[in-house]
């Protein structure tokens, strides 16, 4: 099977949208949409299913989306072992990314790393807090951006971000006039928020800092902030997001607002394995001691 047209389909089933993905990989959109079509005639089924905001995984597509990634790695693994052996590069470093923080501190880190490094072999994918433990834990990453609060055994966490909160609200919804929110003007507003189950103790961190009285009545979930932003400008309800996304996304129909003192916050961390010596993390863990903000109270 093709290594590279598996590849153009991990990155397309984590946007699942093939402009962002086209982008994401240098190609043209038509070039993409030829790979994935020549994909789905060596595996024989249909992958995707296109619909008016992109497109969504078929059952086959979702179980050839976490085998590629497997495989990927695998192959990654072996490339790299065999140019060690040659003697030409100084290791490989599995990198996650968290959804929710594209952009901003995250680009800045990694674009230092790879000019400090660059004989290291990134090798980068995207995933939810939640998913990105799992991972880690498995072995299968060596470090990941993640959102706290986070509480597992074996792994370590280094702080490099707090950023604001805020509030979207849809632009003709008459919260959209006013220049702060308090909390009682949100609690009964129907909220679109992530699964739960994506990152647990941020989700519930935010619901403690938005809705003390009882919790958001979500009335609808979506899986990433660009959706949710979305709904938000359908007229669907409010949505919390961290500040750089929703700033860098710029959605349409779409007022980004604050919230009264206490500001609510969210943080980024990036976590490890406690016993993970790999060369190139102990580059990446320097670089971050170095340039990432004052420690989180």
């Amino acid at each position: 099977m093709d290594l590279r047209r598996l590849r153009y389909f991990l990155v397309l089933a984590e946007e699942l949208n093939f402009t962002r993905a086209a982008h994401r990989l240098h190609i043209a959109q038509p070039a993409l949409s030829q790979q994935i079509r020549a994909l789905e005639r060596d595996i024989g089924a249909q992958l995707l299913e296109r619909n008016s905001r992109g497109c969504r995984l078929t059952v086959v597509g979702e179980v050839v989306a976490r085998e590629a990634g497997e495989l990927l790695a695998h192959a990654a693994a072996a490339q790299e072992r065999i140019r060690a052996a040659v003697g030409g590069r100084q290791g490989q470093l599995r990198l996650a990314l968290t959804r929710s923080a594209r952009g901003g501190h995250v680009d800045a880190l990694i674009a230092a790393f790879r000019a400090l490094h660059p004989d290291v072999d990134l090798v980068i994918r995207t995933g939810w807090t939640a998913h990105n433990i799992t991972e880690l834990l498995a072995g299968r990453l060596d470090a990941a951006f993640v959102r706290p609060p986070l509480d597992d055994a074996g792994l370590e966490f280094r702080h490099i971000a707090r950023e604001e909160l805020l509030v979207a609200v849809p632009a003709g919804h008459p919260l959209a006039r006013e220049r702060r929110l308090t909390r009682g003007r949100i609690a009964a507003e129907p909220v679109i928020l992530w699964p739960r189950e994506n990152a647990p103790g941020m989700h519930d961190l935010i619901s403690r800092q938005l809705w003390p009285d009882g919790g958001p009545r979500i009335v609808r979930e979506e899986p990433d902030d660009e959706q949710l932003l979305l709904s938000v400008a359908a007229g669907t309800g409010i949505a919390p997001v961290p500040e750089g996304r929703a700033r860098a996304l710029r959605i349409p129909g779409v007022r980004l607002k604050h919230v009264t003192a206490p500001m609510p916050t969210v943080d980024l961390a990036l976590a490890h394995r406690s016993a993970n010596a790999a060369p190139a993390l102990g580059g990446l863990l320097s670089l971050v001691d170095a340039l990432a903000g004052p420690s989180a109270d």
